[in-house]
């Protein structure tokens, strides 16, 4: 940008000169400070008309721009980091926990009661069998 405008600048410098030594070729001397005034005055406020206008489009497109993109990277981080994160761990922690504990609960759920159950009948089998025996 700065480039730009001194660019800008020197290119009507040039112009300015060029102007002058029209003016000095072709205007009575009489007339050359006025011309040359207005001249410059209308060089300058074109100048700074458009560094004014520059500047300002150009900072407010780029502050735009990057709250755009700041904006845009929170919700881009938010959605995939984030929201990953926290499907990755539910899915991955929670997940394997609740069937871990599942697993485990109807394990010794079956275990206990099954072999219990196996075991009464067994004695009770072994006792009617014992006692009618007798």
């Amino acid at each position: 940008m700065h480039t730009y405008i001194h660019t800008y600048i020197h290119t009507y410098i040039h112009i300015r000169t060029y102007v002058r030594a029209c003016v000095r070729a072709c205007v009575p001397a009489c007339v050359r400070a006025c011309v040359r005034a207005c001249v410059r005055a209308c060089v300058h406020t074109y100048i700074h008309t458009y560094i004014h206008t520059y500047i300002h489009t150009y900072i407010h497109t780029y502050i735009h721009t990057y709250i755009h993109n700041i904006h845009t990277y929170i919700h881009t981080y938010i959605h995939t980091y984030i929201h990953t994160y926290i499907h990755t761990y539910i899915h991955t922690y929670i997940h394997t926990y609740i069937h871990t504990y599942i697993y485990i609960y109807i394990y010794i759920y079956i275990y206990i009661y099954i072999y219990i159950y196996i075991y009464i009948y067994i004695y009770i089998y072994i006792y009617i069998y014992i006692y009618n025996k007798n």
